[in-house]
C-alpha cells in the first residue's frame, strides 16, 4: 500500500491540475459571454387606490450565461417588476425595477433598475355628458339637444389620476362633452355610440394620455346617444308680384296694352322651410269682361299659411284700348 500513500500530496496536485485542464478546454469551447436586452411588459404590485402617470413601458438590461445558452434567450424570458405595496403618491417617487431571468444559468447584470415615478391617488368621478350646442342647418333652430345612456341625464364615471379630476384648490374641473358633426335639419332625431370628451379646466384632455397610466385610465361608456329636436326658423326674403291672367278678358275689339302692380316686390316673413318654395306671389285674376278702358283694381295679396309680408295689397292697372283696324263693340251701357 505504499506506492498509494507515497507521495499523495504530489499525486492530489495532478489531479488538480487535471481538473483544471478539462474545466480550461470546456470553457474555451463553451464561454461565458453576455447581450443587451429591452424588456417590457412590466408587472406592477400596487394598491388600488394609486395610479401611475406616464408610466414606463421598457428598460434595456443585459444578461449574461454561457455563449451555447445567451443566444437562445429573447425578452419574453425576463420577468420585470415593480413593487409599489408600500410607495405615496409623489411627482418623482424612486422605485426599482427588478428583473429576473428565467432561464436557469442566465443572470441579469443590472437586476435593479431605478426609476423615478409619478405616483398619484386614484378615484371614480361621475359625469353628466352635456350636449355642445350642435350646428342647424340653414332654416332651422336647436331647440333640445341631450344625451341618453340610456336615461337622461346621462352620467359617465372617470376613472383616473385625482389631479385630472380637480384643480389646485380640490374643485372639480372635469366636464364631459359629446359632439354633433352634421349640422341639424330635422324635427327630431336620434344619434347613437357618440364618444364623450373630456375637458380639464376649458382645455380638451387627451385621451391618449388615458393608455399612459397604469391602471389604464378612462370611462366606463365609450358612446353615448344624442336626442336633437329642432324647428324651422324665422327668417324674410324678398318676392315679386305676378298678376295673374284675367278670368276673362276685355269685351270684343279690345285689348290689354300694359299692367302694372304697386309694389312691385313685398318681403315676406316665415319658417325658412316654406319660404324657400317661393321665389314670386301670384295675384287673385281679375274679370275685365266689362271694361274697354284704363281700368285699376285693389287686390289682396294671398299670402301662404304662417307667412307674412311687409303689404297687404296690391294695385293693379289695366291699359285697355281697341284694337287698331278692328270695329269695337260699343261700351255697355251702365
Amino acid at each position: 500500500m505504499n506506492w498509494v500513500i507515497d507521495s499523495w500530496r504530489l499525486k492530489l496536485l495532478a489531479l488538480g491540475l487535471s481538473v483544471l485542464m478539462l474545466g480550461a478546454v470546456a470553457f474555451s469551447q463553451n464561454p461565458p459571454t453576455f447581450k443587451t436586452l429591452t424588456v417590457s411588459n412590466f408587472q406592477w404590485t400596487m394598491p388600488p387606490d394609486l395610479i401611475v402617470i406616464n408610466a414606463p413601458t421598457k428598460t434595456t438590461v443585459r444578461v449574461t450565461g454561457l455563449a451555447d445558452t445567451i443566444p437562445t434567450v429573447t425578452a419574453d424570458r425576463l420577468q420585470a417588476k415593480f413593487d409599489l405595496s408600500k410607495a405615496k403618491p409623489g411627482p418623482a417617487v424612486q422605485v426599482n425595477l427588478v428583473v429576473t431571468s428565467q432561464v436557469a444559468g442566465v443572470n441579469v447584470q443590472n437586476s435593479s433598475v431605478p426609476f423615478a415615478l409619478n405616483i398619484d391617488r386614484r378615484a371614480t368621478v361621475p359625469l353628466t355628458v352635456k350636449v355642445r350646442p350642435p350646428r342647424a342647418a340653414p332654416g332651422w333652430v336647436v331647440t333640445k339637444a341631450e344625451a341618453r345612456c340610456p336615461a337622461s341625464p346621462c352620467v359617465v364615471h372617470f376613472d383616473g389620476p385625482a389631479s385630472w379630476e380637480n384643480d389646485a384648490s380640490g374643485k372639480p374641473n372635469l366636464n364631459a362633452y359629446v359632439d354633433l358633426t352634421a349640422p341639424v335639419g330635422g324635427d327630431k332625431f336620434v344619434v347613437g355610440n357618440l364618444p364623450p370628451s373630456l375637458e380639464q379646466s376649458g382645455t380638451p384632455l387627451d385621451a391618449t394620455n388615458f393608455s399612459k397610466t397604469v391602471p389604464v385610465s378612462g370611462l366606463d361608456l365609450s358612446g353615448v346617444e344624442v336626442q336633437v329636436e329642432a324647428k324651422t326658423a324665422t327668417t324674410t326674403k324678398q318676392v315679386v308680384l305676378i298678376n295673374s291672367p284675367p278670368s276673362h278678358g276685355p269685351p270684343p275689339g279690345y285689348s290689354v296694352r300694359g299692367i302694372s302692380v304697386d309694389p312691385l316686390a313685398v318681403v315676406i316673413t316665415g319658417p325658412a322651410d316654406v319660404l324657400i318654395k317661393y321665389t314670386t306671389l301670384s295675384l287673385p285674376p281679375v274679370d275685365l269682361s266689362g271694361h274697354t278702358s284704363t281700368f285699376a283694381i285693389t287686390l289682396t295679396i294671398p299670402y301662404p299659411a304662417g307667412v307674412s309680408g311687409s303689404a297687404q295689397i296690391a294695385r293693379v292697372t289695366y291699359s285697355i284700348s281697341p284694337d287698331p283696324n278692328v270695329q269695337a263693340s260699343p261700351s255697355p251701357t251702365p
